[in-house]
């Protein structure tokens, strides 16, 4: 798309920023006779979208300076449009709460285990004045270091001193199906099956390959319409139907080797689909 950036990169780069910041934008440089020369990917954390009448105009800063540019010139691929047309919802910002769960719980179960699964404790005893308190803390302390230097798994008490463990259990809390329930949730945000986060509780090798079908019908088909459908307004134009974008998915549906040939062989048979169209398939 220009001299550094790759069609992939900028691809890639372009889809980041829609599904973490909720949009992803990218300016079309154009030459004086009007053809396409470069694609340069904007941030959108730079760019304020505002409608003058009834254009949309991109206003860009960077290096201290704001430049213009009118909604033609601009790729915009939104997560979620909100009610005004401009504003957009972000699925980070929207399910917060879902992800930050799943950040808690991962969070907590590193907590747990790098403590030798020792859940948090608080220790009790006649504490009288808050010099006695002080003493029985650093009596504690030093009980803890001495089990430790000579590995002992039972730890001595100073008299009077008493351990009560305080926080969630993890196994009354059940923090393994809380993870694998996490990422279901995060699955649903973007709509994708949930062994594409590598959770294969429910996954067998009949169905995953059906999911992956799901997956291009209801949910890569609606960006790649998204996407087609802004390069061809963006890059040829409202009257240009000589020229378009269109991206071929028969890869991604080919299933197996045997299911292809069956398949080219009925088209062949059936006059829909000729030897030589198959072998360039």
């Amino acid at each position: 798309v220009n001299d550094e950036t790759s069609s992939f990169e900028w691809r890639k780069s372009l889809f980041e920023q829609v599904l973490t910041k909720g949009r992803g934008l990218s300016y079309i440089e154009r030459n004086q006779a009007g053809k396409v020369v470069n694609i340069w990917p904007l941030n959108p954390d730079n760019t304020t979208i505002e409608r003058r009448d009834v254009s949309k105009f991109y206003v860009y800063e960077a290096n201290g300076k704001k430049i213009t540019y009118s909604a033609k010139d601009i790729i915009d691929i939104p997560f979620m449009l909100q009610s005004d047309g401009i504003s957009v919802y972000s699925p980070i910002q929207k399910c917060a709460d879902a992800i930050g769960l799943a950040i808690a719980a991962t969070n907590y179960g590193s907590k747990f285990l790098s403590n030798g699964g020792v859940p948090p404790f608080a220790i009790t005893g006649n504490f009288t004045t808050a010099s006695a308190l002080e003493r029985a803390s650093k009596e504690f302390q030093e009980a803890i270091k001495k089990s430790a230097k000579e590995n002992k798994q039972a730890l001595v008490l100073p008299f009077g001193l008493d351990i009560k463990s305080i926080g969630g259990d993890p196994e009354k809390s059940q923090l393994v199906e809380l993870q694998r329930f996490s990422i279901e949730q995060v699955a649903r945000i973007y709509s994708i099956p949930p062994t594409f986060l590598q959770d294969l509780t429910h996954g067998t090798m009949s169905n995953t390959e059906q999911q992956h079908l799901h997956f291009m019908k209801h949910t890569l088909k609606r960006w790649i319409e998204q996407f087609e459908q802004e390069l061809n307004l963006k890059i040829f134009g409202r009257a240009n139907n000589r020229q378009y974008v269109e991206l071929n998915v028969d890869g991604l549906l080919r299933g197996d080797f045997p299911t292809r040939m069956e398949g080219y062989a009925k088209g062949i048979q059936n006059a829909i689909l000729t030897p030589s169209e198959v072998r360039e398939k």
